[in-house]
């Protein structure tokens, strides 16, 4: 049986924990429910991170079309960096089996019950610089940031030379990457904020931007 996404309103949301909106039609005209919306979550957190300093500068939303895998994808910056050499890529990754998995947990629960934190999306932060002319050291730039960071923000620290011709010197693009986990009880419980990891992910953001000129930026 093939399916559609479609919107839909003329379900009554319930009240409490359960919140069901209507997001997949079959061929038979029969509305599939979905516990979570996952569109709703990422709009969300987009107003939630103007909220703590950010400029959202631009969104996508892919979906492989064999797989039905979904990448919401996000570009922000500190409001202060518009126009500066900081961005910051904001991916959530949504797996079908693990929504469906959550989806049925959910459906044979009872109303005052909440379900086991055990379903998650990855949710990935990754910070971009043009090429630098005058790189960092990694091990020194590493350990400032995990100063700026923090032990709940774990981030990974990469570089790339590259080199206009033999006689040139290296031009070093960076990459830093942080990693989180979205909570799907959370999620539909309405707790996920990710307030303290969007304040890290700022004071990261800051850190590389006023460091940015030191790097030939």
């Amino acid at each position: 049986m093939s399916t559609t996404s479609r919107p839909y309103s003329g379900l009554p949301r319930a009240t409490g924990l359960r919140s069901w909106h209507c997001s997949r039609w079959g061929s038979e005209g029969g509305c599939s429910l979905a516990a979570i919306d996952v569109a709703g979550f990422v709009a969300e957190l987009k107003d939630h991170a103007v909220d703590h300093g950010f400029h959202v500068h631009d969104e996508r939303h892919f979906v492989e079309t064999y797989s039905l895998r979904q990448v919401w994808e996000v570009d922000l910056h500190p409001e202060e960096g518009c126009g500066g050499p900081v961005d910051l890529h904001l991916a959530l990754e949504v797996e079908p089996r693990v929504l469906l998995a959550f989806e049925d947990v959910v459906a044979e629960l009872p109303d005052d019950e909440e379900p086991s934190d055990e379903y998650h999306f990855p949710l990935i932060f990754t910070w971009a610089l043009p090429p630098l002319p005058k790189g960092p050291d990694l091990l020194v730039l590493a350990t400032q940031l995990a100063g700026v960071s923090g032990p709940d923000l774990a981030l990974e620290v990469s570089a790339i030379d590259s080199f206009a011709s033999v006689t040139d010197a290296p031009e070093r693009t960076l990459t830093v990457v942080a990693r989180q986990h979205v909570s799907l009880a959370q999620v539909l419980a309405g707790e996920e904020q990710l307030c303290d990891v969007l304040d890290r992910c700022l004071a990261v953001s800051r850190f590389l931007l006023e460091t940015a000129p030191a790097w030939g930026v």
